[in-house]
C-alpha cells in the first residue's frame, strides 16, 4: 500500500480532464503545473512531498464559480479517490489542506511537520499574487473571465473585498521563504488592482 504512488498516471489523467473543462481560464491544468513546479523547488523543505502533491492535484478539481463549496467538494473527491492508497491520518491531512484553500488560513494539526507542509502548500497556491505585474494582471483577467456571469459592479465589490481581506492580514504568506520571495510584490500587485477596481 505504502509503495504505490498516491497519484498515479491514470488518476492524473482523470483529474487533467476536469482541469481542462470549459470555462476554466485560471483554475486550469496550467495552475496545477505551476504549483507542482514550485513544490518541486521546495521539495527539500517538505516533510511529505507526495501528500502535498496530492493536495495540489485535487485542490481545484471541483471548480464552479457559482458554487460556495468547491473546496469541500474537492476534498471529498480526494477522500474518495485516494481511499485505500494511504492511511486515514495521512488522507485526513491531505483533505484538510484542500479545505484550507477556502480561507487560506492554516489548518490545525498537532504535528509540526504537517503544519509546515500545509503552510508551504497554501503559499504555493497564492504565489501568483507575488508574480510579475504582467503575470498578475493576466491572472486577474483570467479569474474575471471565470466570473463572466457576474455584473461589473458586483464583481468590483466582491473582488475588492477579497483583496482587502488579504492586504489587512499581517502576512499574506505563511512561510518565511515565501514572505521574502513574494510578499512585497504581492502587496504592490494587490494594492494596484484594488485602486483600479475602486476607480
Amino acid at each position: 500500500m505504502e509503495n504505490e504512488p498516491l497519484i498515479d498516471e491514470p488518476l492524473k489523467h482523470e483529474l487533467s480532464v476536469l482541469y481542462r473543462a470549459e470555462g476554466r481560464h485560471y483554475h486550469s491544468l496550467a495552475h496545477i503545473e505551476a504549483m507542482l513546479a514550485l513544490a518541486d523547488d521546495y521539495r527539500a523543505s517538505l516533510h511529505d512531498p507526495e501528500a502535498v502533491e496530492a493536495a495540489i492535484w485535487f485542490h481545484d478539481a471541483i471548480y464552479d464559480s457559482r458554487a460556495k463549496d468547491n473546496e469541500a467538494r474537492s476534498a471529498a473527491l480526494a477522500e474518495k479517490k485516494l481511499a485505500g492508497r494511504t492511511d486515514a491520518q495521512r488522507l485526513g491531512r491531505i483533505t484538510a489542506m484542500i479545505s484550507a484553500t477556502a480561507t487560506h488560513e492554516l489548518p490545525h494539526f498537532d504535528d509540526e511537520n504537517a503544519v509546515r507542509d500545509a503552510a508551504l502548500f497554501l503559499d504555493i497556491d497564492l504565489a501568483i499574487l507575488g508574480a510579475t505585474a504582467d503575470a498578475f494582471d493576466a491572472y486577474e483577467q483570467a479569474v474575471r473571465r471565470e466570473y463572466g456571469w457576474v455584473e461589473e459592479p458586483m464583481w468590483r465589490a466582491g473582488r475588492s473585498a477579497v483583496l482587502k481581506n488579504f492586504l489587512a492580514r499581517p502576512h499574506i504568506f505563511h512561510t518565511e521563504e515565501f514572505r521574502q520571495r513574494f510578499e512585497p510584490r504581492a502587496r504592490q500587485n494587490m494594492a494596484r488592482s484594488l485602486e483600479a477596481l475602486e476607480a
